[in-house]
């Protein structure tokens, strides 16, 4: 399958995604005792040669997550929407503010085994000049161009047991049903697992390539256990 029209603008982008989100009857994680809930974004932006990006920073050497690829985000404070806590962990982590009429709809909830239900917000921010990634929280900040998430090289399922750190990945590992275990392959040095894994590939099923809903869920993806923090 060769790669569909992806948006070129912020525009265009915000029209082709409010309708198919619009249209994704989304699932939501039921509260439950011991659930935690949090929030991030994906954050679609002007990319390079006037193409589209969405944003994903590797998280400081430090607390939680130490290292690990994420989104934008973090957990609800008391009286906070998953929405408002998303938009507020842009701001503090990027330095970027997206207001609320910037957010264009939501994926499903991703049940983490840390416990937390991660809801994903779908938001544009057309201006990047105020970028600055908060060192505390954030190591380095990438743009993955729409083009290069959509493209049919990205997904590889690979088995359980072959999860490995991004330090200790391998290229000839043998590849394995849908039912194994998701790497999001988007470049040297950049191989994504579940939870963040999972919430790009929703994005790119719904959003970018329009799949059905049943085509597009992603609640029982598998997580390496070093992401279980």
């Amino acid at each position: 399958m060769s790669n569909p029209h992806l948006p070129r603008s912020i525009a265009e982008f915000r029209a082709l995604a409010e309708a198919r989100l619009a249209a994704f009857p989304r699932i939501a994680v039921p509260d439950a005792p011991g659930t935690r809930r949090a929030g991030v974004t994906l954050c679609v932006v002007p990319g390079a040669e006037d193409g589209l990006a969405v944003l994903v920073m590797k998280r400081a050497y430090r607390g939680r997550n130490a290292g690990q690829w994420g989104l934008p985000g973090g957990r609800l404070e008391p009286g906070e929407t998953a929405e408002s806590a998303a938009l507020r962990e842009l701001h503090e982590e990027l330095n970027l503010t997206a207001k609320p009429a910037d957010v264009l709809g939501l994926l499903d909830d991703f049940p983490a085994t840390s416990g937390f239900a991660i809801t994903p917000i779908v938001v544009t921010v057309d201006d990047v000049d105020a970028l600055r990634p908060n060192p505390d929280e954030v190591f380095t900040v990438h743009h993955v161009d729409l083009a290069r998430l959509a493209a049919e090289d990205v997904p590889h399922w690979v088995r359980p047991e072959d999860a490995t750190l991004q330090h200790e990945l391998r290229g000839d590992l043998p590849e394995a049903d849908v039912g194994g275990l998701l790497q999001m392959r988007l470049g040297p040095g950049m191989t994504i697992h579940a939870p963040t894994g999972a919430l790009l590939w929703q994005f790119r099923a719904v959003v970018l390539l329009g799949r059905s809903p049943a085509e597009s869920r992603v609640a029982h993806f598998t997580q390496p256990d070093w992401t279980r923090h």
